[in-house]
């Protein structure tokens, strides 16, 4: 039997793993917790699989139509404008060097603490982890394409995909790990790849067409 103290625990596993920049994680709870109490009132004991898991999908679908609905995430003025500089700073220094500026090297430029540049750049990539689009063959794919809205996804389907990213090569492992799980940028998953940006978006967009072929 699923406690109280439990279901919270699930609720709030989801908000800091994929919202952990959202202002207000209260407001996430309790739209998580509406999710939570749909997946209890269509969850079945003979499904084979706990209430926590099953409930998984809907209380993640639930806090992120939330948060796609109050688009944008409050930032601050302050933080805005620092995100604005290390923009104008990152493409003058990219033209010099040849390369995207590291976090110190952006720091020694504009003789701002890495911290703060951190900040800056986490704020504005908190939304665009599972909602960034990739073009590809006049396609846009998302890996929310696979992680479906609760009320068109079964146990099957999570199932399915849980096992299809397990068969990835471990070159497309890291990629995807890089960019939805750790929420880096097309040119960070390069430099910790190896390869370039171009390379990046092509191999991603070939992960993505694979798992929807699979997936289907």
């Amino acid at each position: 039997m699923q406690t109280k103290m439990q279901e919270e625990k699930i609720i709030y596993s989801i908000i800091h793993k994929y919202f952990p920049n959202y202002e207000n994680k209260e407001d996430l709870f309790q739209v998580g917790y509406i999710g939570f109490l749909k997946a209890k009132e269509k969850y079945q004991s003979n499904y084979g699989t706990k209430l926590s898991t099953y409930a998984y999908p809907f209380i993640y679908g639930e806090i992120r139509k939330y948060v796609r609905e109050d688009k944008p995430l409050k930032i601050s003025r302050e933080i805005s404008l620092l995100a604005l500089k290390i923009e104008k700073a990152s493409a003058l220094l990219c033209q010099k060097i040849g390369r995207t500026p590291t976090v110190s090297e952006l720091s020694y430029y504009l003789e701002i603490p890495e911290e703060k540049i951190i900040e800056a750049k986490n704020s504005y990539q908190a939304v665009s982890s599972l909602d960034e689009r990739v073009n590809g063959e006049g396609k846009e794919l998302t890996l929310q394409d696979f992680i479906a809205d609760p009320k068109k996804m079964d146990l099957d389907t999570l199932i399915t995909l849980k096992e299809e990213l397990s068969k990835l090569s471990s070159e497309e492992k890291k990629l995807i790990e890089y960019r939805y799980i750790k929420d880096c940028t097309q040119s960070e998953t390069a430099k910790y790849l190896g390869i370039s940006q171009v390379q990046v978006s092509r191999n991603e967009t070939k992960v993505l067409t694979k798992l929807r072929n699979r997936m289907n």
